[in-house]
């Protein structure tokens, strides 16, 4: 079990050349039999099997990563956090996960690099002001701060925004929610890993899932890579792969997978203290505690396993980047990358059981799972632990596709992630 770290903890690796670290989590060995089985290591995975065990006592609890820990998604997103959502299902979902995400440093003795520096959405038109007005209403009403920015606002706040009468894109005005920012995107896995490992929790590297065993109509288990495991529960978190997943269990789910991409620049000596997000371009811009300008955009709108993406969104991140501003011109482009996104039909995730009994999904974030890992992996550990929705969870149901209530939340969530 890892030792709680300190500053007293960091000056004795320091003097001591860093030899006496103990490894983050133990990389176990399946066992025959577990409670819950989890597919799935990446955040949402990892804070189910964390929650699981903290909020519900139950440490039989194995996850299964195909690849390493946070090696998907979780590894290849733009790091926002954010509660900027327009429907009040969605805004108390988002915001209790922001509130979580405000004491995880705290709760899992790890440095998640939380900072809070605020997002700003920008208007280019007379119609973006009204709906962003409505957008920042919306927001109050469900009891999260918003505030609507003017120009000058706007360019105290990021300077190197071109906000000149004749920029390519004017700016108008726009909203802003202070409480956005960034997380370390390693560090949120590695701290859930951690803490969860530390609670019993056997995290499972390099153990692909190939079936389900079914008895008596239920599931029962899962035949590995590594050899049958057996459980009374078994979970699905595993984002772009959830419908692969769902089709070997003999199912189908409403989602198509995308390729969502970004990209970094060399880094430079902090020049934008603030997320910028354009939705009438559909572009994003942060910068990143090593100085380097993070840039995303709109899916790749045909369905894709491949985690690279095309050329034309990358040109479109760039153009409108740039638009934004002028001076990054002069930058060289550092990396590229995709992630792969399950994306719902409106834009909402799905948490809770599946049509086969014994068998639990949490899917369908599309570009929002980063932001939602502390509450994805709160609901979804009441559903495997408890056989019932929270009631944070509960409008977010595969049985909405039949009654017809859904979250079209395109706007808030289509974008930034």
């Amino acid at each position: 079990m890892p030792s709680n770290y300190s500053a007293w903890g960091l000056l004795r690796g320091a003097l001591s050349g860093h030899r006496h670290w103990a490894p983050a989590w133990r990389d176990a060995a399946p066992r025959p039999r577990y409670d819950v089985v989890i597919i799935g290591g990446g955040g949402h995975g990892l804070a189910t099997a964390y929650y699981l065990a903290k909020n519900h006592r139950l440490t039989r609890v194995a996850v299964l990563e195909r690849g390493w820990i946070g090696g998907g998604n979780t590894g290849r997103n733009t790091t926002i956090v954010r509660s900027n959502y327009l429907y009040p299902e969605s805004a108390r979902l988002y915001d209790f996960s922001l509130r979580l995400y405000e004491g995880l440093s705290q709760e899992l003795n790890f440095n998640i690099m939380l900072s809070q520096r605020g997002l700003i959405m920008l208007a280019h038109s007379r119609h973006d002001l009204d709906s962003m007005a409505r957008w920042a209403n919306a927001m109050r009403m469900n009891g999260i701060s918003a505030e609507l920015l003017t120009v000058d606002q706007i360019g105290e706040l990021a300077p190197a925004l071109d906000l000149s009468s004749g920029a390519r894109l004017p700016v108008l005005g726009g909203f802003c929610q202070r409480r956005a920012g960034t997380a370390r995107h390693d560090a949120v896995a590695w701290g859930y890993a951690r803490a969860a490992s530390a609670l019993g929790v056997d995290i499972i590297q390099a153990c692909e899932v190939n079936e389900f065993i079914r008895e008596d109509g239920r599931v029962a288990g899962v035949m590995t890579s590594r050899g049958q495991i057996r459980a009374e529960r078994v979970g699905i978190a595993a984002a772009g792969h959830s419908s692969v997943l769902a089709k070997l269990a003999g199912f189908r789910l409403p989602v198509t997978s995308y390729a969502l991409q970004a990209m970094v620049s060399e880094p430079i000596k902090p020049v934008l203290d603030t997320v910028i997000l354009s939705p009438g371009t559909g572009a994003y811009v942060s910068q990143s505690d090593k100085g380097e300008i993070v840039m995303g955009a709109m899916l790749d709108l045909f369905p894709s396993y491949a985690q690279r993406g095309s050329f034309a969104v990358k040109q479109a991140i760039i153009a409108a980047t740039l638009a934004l501003f002028p001076s990054f011109s002069r930058l060289q482009l550092l990396r590229q990358w995709a992630g792969i996104v399950d994306v719902v039909h409106d834009s909402s995730p799905i948490i809770g059981p599946t049509p086969i009994p014994g068998l639990f999904i949490n899917c369908g974030w599309g570009t929002g799972g980063f932001k939602a890992i502390p509450v994805g992996g709160w609901t979804f550990a009441h559903a495997l632990a408890t056989g019932e929705s929270h009631p944070l969870a509960e409008p977010f149901q595969l049985s909405r596709f039949l009654s017809g209530r859904l979250i079209d939340e395109a706007a808030a969530s289509g974008i930034a992630h």
